[in-house]
């Protein structure tokens, strides 16, 4: 799980000037949540194919170099289980059309190493301040895609902390 975090903070998800993780603005950890389940949904909504999502819940994780107390991202793992084995790859080519139709920018594309050769989708959303990990995993029992959309850094409203969870 941490290789795949750390992949999914492309070039739009870094401001062009350090390689800091770009500011998503000030929160809590809850409302912050929020945001990234909608927008999960919204990813799921640009699938088009007939499955069903896992139900899995967003966790807290630091942002790198900078204070755990008050900064912190939010990631959202989940899976996609299409109804047919045979509609993972018109959900993958879906992604691959409607992400960028939709404020994405696809910044990976392609197998990865592994012996099944799943194929890897990374994309950033500047606007929404967030980048998504998606993996076709036509292999699997069951055939599934492998998503995990995560945030830009929060900083926690003056006098809170981050609420881990």
């Amino acid at each position: 799980m941490p290789f795949a975090l750390a992949t999914i903070t492309g070039c739009s998800m870094t401001d062009k000037r350090s390689d800091e993780i770009s500011s998503a603005g000030t929160s809590t950890s809850s409302d912050a949540s929020d945001v990234m389940e909608k927008l999960s949904s919204g990813i799921y909504d640009l699938i088009g194919v007939k499955g069903k999502a896992s139900d899995s819940h967003p966790g807290v994780m630091d942002c790198p170099g900078k204070d755990a107390k008050t900064y912190f991202r939010i990631f959202h793992p989940w899976s996609f289980y299409p109804a047919s084995a045979g509609d993972l790859d018109l959900a993958m080519k879906r992604l691959k059309v409607e992400l960028p139709r939709h404020g994405w920018k696809i910044v990976e594309y392609g197998p990865d190493t592994s012996k099944n050769k799943n194929i890897n989708l990374t994309a950033d959303n500047s606007g929404k301040k967030a980048g998504v990990s998606i993996v076709q995993m036509s292999k699997n029992d069951p055939p599934k895609l492998s998503l995990t959309v995560v945030s830009g850094c929060y900083k926690v409203p003056d006098g809170e902390k981050v609420e881990r969870f």
